[in-house]
């Protein structure tokens, strides 16, 4: 008995820890960052103190609550850094991005938030405006892409108006992400026809 008790203990732990993450990230997904920790812990059927012993804080939970999507960001970027193309990288970027904040709103919170302790998600956020930046810089110069497109004004912008999407079904949201991206990328090419856009927020 005493030798198999740490065993059970340990796997206990790891259930209730993929149980909060679980929960957390479908609280996060449908309602936003808002949900409490102690809501979560009810959702997971754990209480509080389970929560917390896991998450000291709710940045630590958001973290690890959406690696995956972090991870998925920057592999979006990369894919488009990577494209000899610049335009065309830029409207992969515009077109992944959009897509992957649509399908999980607390996602886009997180990302755009400012959380001094979740490393991840702050670094993961300076790669994709540093990446973006550069990726900007060479479509400007092929003349593809409007000049007075700023980053990391309009790329904010651009997630806070694709956040305020709202559709009956998961599949929805993404369909009307994809149409809400491609008016994005037919407003920032390049054009002689079109007027200089207003001044950054």
């Amino acid at each position: 008995m005493t030798t198999r008790l740490p065993h059970a203990l340990r796997s206990d732990a790891a259930d209730n820890r993929a149980r909060i993450l679980d929960a957390a990230r479908a609280a996060f997904s449908a309602e936003g960052l808002s949900v409490p920790m102690r809501e979560i812990a009810r959702r997971a059927g754990v209480g509080p103190a389970t929560v917390y012993r896991h998450f000291p804080a709710k940045q630590a939970l958001v973290t690890e609550a959406f690696a995956d999507q972090m991870r998925a960001c920057r592999a979006i970027v990369d894919q488009g850094c990577a494209d000899p193309d610049p335009w065309r990288g830029l409207c992969l970027v515009i077109e992944g991005i959009c897509e992957l904040h649509a399908r999980d709103r607390g996602f886009t919170e997180a990302f755009m938030s400012t959380f001094p302790d979740a490393r991840e998600i702050t670094a993961g956020r300076a790669h994709t405006v540093k990446a973006v930046t550069e990726l900007a810089r060479r479509a400007k110069e092929t003349g593809q892409l409007r000049p007075d497109f700023l980053v990391p004004d309009d790329l904010l912008l651009m997630l806070m108006a694709n956040q305020g999407i709202r559709a009956a079904t998961a599949a929805g949201q993404v369909a009307a992400s994809r149409r809400f991206a491609g008016f994005v990328i037919q407003m920032i090419q390049a054009s002689p026809q079109r007027p200089p856009l207003p001044p950054a927020a």
